[in-house]
C-alpha cells in the first residue's frame, strides 16, 4: 500500500533551480532515506511534503485517513511545562478518558445508585465500553511508553518535573523528537534526528525505528544510522532523485555498479558520434563519397545525445601532513581533574597514554565531559589539576566543534590568508579550491556559511598547520556523506597521532586503532575499532551476568568457569554465524545483480543494433558467458553458506 506520493514537484529560490520533477513514494511499513550533499534540496523536499513550504509546481499525495507527523532539523520545544507532563499532552484524550472512567467510579461507588437498578446496570455497560476503549488505546501503558522514550533519550536521571525551559537547546530537540515518536503517526519524517545524539541514544533510536509499525521517511548523514535503518534510498543530486532499494551500503554499491554501465554506455555513444562526425567531415565535398557523408550526417543528426553520467561530481580533496614526526610517546595524562570553576569536576583522577600514530577514540553519553577533556588537552581552560605531559616534539591541531576559533566579520579567504599572510593568493585560494570553495564563495563573510561550510574552512585551517598530534571534536558534524568520506580517507593517510571524539560510528570504524571509554568511574580502554569496542561491552556485560546467577551457589565452585566457557563457545558459534548471514545476503546481492544484467544483455541481443552487427553480437554473448560463470561461482557459495547456516538450524 502506498503511503506517500509526490508527483513531479519542482522548486526555485529566485534563480537558483533545487528540485526539478520529484516524484518519490512511500510504501507503508517502509523506511526511506533521503540522501545527497549540503544544499542539494533534501529539507526543502521534507519541507514540501509536510505542508511546511508550498512547491512551484507538483502535488503531495496521501491518503486523508492518514496522519503525518515532522521533525525539523535543530526542533525546539517552547514550554514551561516539566518534561514528564509535556509529553504526557501526546496521550491528552486518553487522560481525558481516565478522567471519565475515575468519575464513573465514583458513582458507581455511591450507595444511592443502587436504588435504580436500571441507572445503575446501565452504568456499568457504558464503563465496561468505555474501559474496553481505554485498554486498546493503550491506556494502561502510555505512562511506562513516555518513561521508555524518557530513558530512552537521555532523560532517565531527570527529575519528571525538570522545566523544560531549563533544558539546552539539543536537549530541547531530543525531547521534541520523543514527543514525536510518542505520537505515532502513520508517516514520521525526521530531517537530522541524529544531531545532538550520543552513541547510545543513537542505537535506542535505531532500534525504535526498526520496530515502528508506520513508514519512516528520514534525512540523515549517519551511514551506521542509515544502514541499520533504511530499507530504501533516494539520493538527491542534480536537482531530481535516483531510487535504490536496499540500506545505504547497498546503494553505495548500486550506485557505482550503475555509474560504470552508465559511463560505458556514454562512452560508447560518444566515440560513435566522433566517427560519424569525421566521416561527414572527410567526405562530404568529396563527389563520389557526398551521399554516404550526407547519409552519415541524417544518422549523427537522429542520434540522442546521452547527457554525461553523474557520479563525477567536484569532491572535497585534501590532505594531512606534518612538518616534522614526533617522538613515540605522544601524550600522557596523569590523575587529571577537569571542569569549569565555581561549579565541582566533571571527573577526577583521569589516566591514559598514547603513543606515535595511534588513533584513538574518545566515547561516552552526552554531558560526560568529553570535550571538556579535549579543552584540557588542547589549551588547558578547562584543566583543574593533573599533569598533561607532552612528548617530543609534539604540536598540537585542534578542532572545535563550537567552531570558536572562526572570525563572523571576516571572509572565507582572509579567514585562512590572514594566519597564512606570507603565503601568495593563488595558493590560499587553491587550498580552498580543495574545501569547495571556489569563485565568489572566497568572497563570503563566515558569518553568511552554513554549518558544513564552517566544517569545511576550519579543516582548510588545520590543514595547513602541518600538526602531528591531531585533536578532533566531532570533525563530522555538519558534513555531507561525500565529504566525510574525503575527511576518513585523509585521516587515514595521516602520518601523525589522532585523539577524537565523534558520535557517528562509521566514523569510529574506520580510523579507530583504539577506544577509550569515558564515564563517572574514570576511562575503560578497548583495542580496536566501534564494532570491537561494542563485542567487548557485550561480552563484559553477559559474563557479568552469568557470574552474578552463579555468585549465590557456594558448592558449585567451577560453574562460574563453566558458564564462562559455554558463553564464550556459544559467542563464537555466533559469531561465524553472523559471518554466514553476511556473506548469504552479499551473495544474494551479487546473484541479483548478475542476473539483471544477464537479463538486459540477453534482450539486447535481439534489437537489430546488435544482431545485425556479428562484432556487437559475439561482444555482448562474451559478456552473457562472464557473467554466466560468474553466475555460477556465486551460486556455489551460496549453496555452501546455507548448508553452513542449516546446520546451526539443526
Amino acid at each position: 500500500m502506498i503511503l506517500l506520493q509526490t508527483n513531479e514537484i519542482s522548486k526555485s529560490f529566485v534563480t537558483d533551480l533545487i528540485l526539478s520533477n520529484i516524484s518519490i513514494e512511500v510504501k507503508f511499513g517502509e523506511r526511506v532515506a533521503l540522501v545527497g550533499r549540503n544544499g542539494a534540496g533534501k529539507s526543502t523536499l521534507l519541507k514540501i511534503i509536510a505542508g511546511e513550504m508550498s512547491a512551484d509546481s507538483g502535488e503531495v499525495i496521501m491518503p486523508k485517513d492518514r496522519t503525518m507527523g515532522y521533525l525539523p532539523q535543530n526542533a525546539t520545544l517552547n514550554s514551561t511545562r516539566g518534561i514528564f507532563d509535556e509529553l504526557l499532552t501526546v496521550f491528552r484524550p486518553l487522560t481525558e478518558m481516565e478522567k471519565k472512567l475515575r468519575d464513573m467510579e465514583s458513582r458507581m461507588s455511591d450507595p444511592d445508585r443502587f436504588a435504580d437498578p436500571a441507572d445503575y446496570d446501565q452504568l456499568l455497560k457504558s464503563y465496561d465500553i468505555l474501559q474496553a476503549e481505554f485498554k486498546s488505546k493503550g491506556g494502561y501503558t502510555y505512562q511506562a511508553e513516555i518513561r521508555s522514550v524518557l530513558n530512552g533519550l537521555n532523560f532517565g536521571s531527570f527529575p519528571e518535573n525538570t522545566p523544560v525551559s531549563n533544558l539546552s537547546g539539543g536537549q530541547k530537540t531530543q525531547l521534541a523528537l520523543g514527543k514525536i515518536l510518542l505520537i505515532k503517526p502513520d508517516l514520521l519524517i525526521l530531517d537530522e534526528p541524529t544531531n545532538h545524539l550520543d552513541i547510545s541514544t543513537l542505537t535506542w533510536l535505531e532500534g525504535y525505528l526498526q520496530r515502528y509499525q508506520g513508514s519512516v521517511l528520514v534525512v540523515s548523514h549517519d551511514r551506521y544510522f542509515l544502514d541499520k535503518v533504511a530499507t530504501k534510498v533516494y539520493e538527491v543530486a542534480g536537482h531530481t532523485v535516483h531510487k535504490y532499494d536496499g540500506n545505504y551500503t547497498h546503494y553505495i554499491e548500486l550506485r557505482a555498479a550503475a555509474y560504470e554501465s552508465a559511463m560505458k554506455s556514454y562512452d560508447k555513444q560518444q566515440k560513435e558520434i566522433a566517427r560519424l562526425a569525421d566521416f561527414v567531415q572527410k567526405n562530404i565535398v568529396r563527389a563520389s563519397t557526398t551521399k554516404r557523408a550526407q547519409s552519415r550526417r541524417k544518422q549523427l543528426e537522429k542520434i540522442n545525445v546521452m547527457e554525461r553520467p553523474r557520479g563525477n561530481e567536484k569532491a572535497a580533496d585534501f590532505s594531512f601532513q606534518i612538518e616534522k614526526q614526533s617522538g613515540r610517546d605522544v601524550l600522557s595524562i596523569s590523575d587529571l581533574s577537569v571542569g569549569y570553576p565555581p561549579e565541582p569536576p566533571m571527573f577526577s583522577g583521569l589516566n591514559f597514554h598514547i603513543s606515535r600514530t595511534e588513533r584513538v577514540a574518545l566515547v561516552g553519553p552526552n554531558g560526560i565531559g568529553k570535550s571538556t577533556l579535549l579543552k584540557s588537552i588542547a589549551g588547558g581552560s578547562t584543566l583543574l589539576s593533573g599533569e598533561v605531559h607532552l612528548g617530543s616534539q609534539v604540536s598540537i591541531g585542534y578542532y572545535d566543534q563550537e567552531q570558536t576559533s572562526l572570525t563572523n566579520e571576516k571572509t572565507v579567504l582572509n579567514e585562512l590568508w590572514d594566519d597564512y599572510p606570507l603565503h601568495p593568493e593563488n595558493e590560499m585560494r587553491n587550498v580552498l579550491g580543495g574545501f569547495l570553495f571556489s569563485g565568489d564563495d572566497v568572497a563570503k563573510y563566515v558569518a553568511q556559511l552554513s554549518g558544513g561550510e564552517k566544517a569545511r574552512l576550519m579543516l582548510a585551517k588545520l590543514m595547513m598547520r602541518h600538526d602531528n598530534l591531531l585533536i578532533l571534536d566531532e570533525p563530522t558534524n555538519h558534513l555531507d556523506l561525500d565529504s566525510k568520506e574525503v575527511l576518513e580517507a585523509a585521516l587515514i593517510d595521516y602520518p601523525g597521532t589522532i585523539l577524537f571524539v565523534s558520535h557517528d560510528r562509521y566514523f569510529i570504524n574506520d580510523i579507530a586503532t583504539r577506544v577509550l571509554e569515558l564515564s563517572q568511574d574514570g576511562i575503560t580502554e578497548y583495542l580496536g575499532d566501534y564494532d570491537y569496542y561494542l563485542d567487548k561491552k557485550s561480552e563484559q556485560q553477559q559474563i557479568a551476568e552469568l557470574d552474578a546467577q552463579s555468585a549465590p551457589t557456594v558448592k558449585q565452585e567451577n560453574a562460574p568457569a563453566a558458564g564462562k566457557q559455554q558463553f564464550l563457545k556459544d559467542k563464537e558459534q555466533k559469531k561465524k554465524k553472523r559471518q554466514l548471514l553476511r556473506s548469504v545476503e552479499e551473495m544474494e546481492g551479487k546473484i541479483e545483480q548478475l542476473e539483471k544484467l544477464i537479463k538486459e544483455d540477453e534482450d539486447s541481443l535481439l534489437t537489430p543494433e546488435v544482431f545485425n552487427d556479428t562484432k556487437k553480437a559475439k561482444q555482448v554473448q562474451s559478456e552473457i558467458d562472464q557473467h554466466k560463470e560468474q553466475l555460477s561461482q556465486f551460486m556455489e557459495k551460496w549453496e555452501a553458506d546455507q548448508l553452513a547456516l542449516e546446520e546451526f538450524t539443526d
